[in-house]
């Protein structure tokens, strides 16, 4: 399985906004609707690499002052009969 490490910078939320998250029980950050700005995208084979990326970018200085985060995300394979994958005719 191939991974996706990303390094991204984190919003800021207001203080009333997290009010109205925890109040209403909904979520303050959707990523599938607003995903954060991204600063770096690494491509991992396998998850060892993908850790030892994600623990190397983990030392940039915004990353440990808790301005940015990074992410390791599973990437699932394409069909293996696609046409258009590549190496393929």
């Amino acid at each position: 399985m191939r991974f996706l490490i990303v390094r991204t910078d984190i919003r800021t939320a207001a203080d009333i906004d997290i009010a109205a998250a925890w109040a209403d029980g909904g979520r303050l950050r959707d990523e599938t609707t607003t995903p954060e700005p991204r600063r770096q995208v690494v491509h991992a084979e396998d998850r060892d690499a993908a850790l030892l990326l994600a623990r190397a970018l983990a030392t940039v200085g915004a990353v440990r002052s808790g301005r940015q985060r990074v992410k390791v995300l599973p990437i699932s394979e394409p069909d293996p009969g696609h046409a258009y994958r590549w190496g393929r005719t």
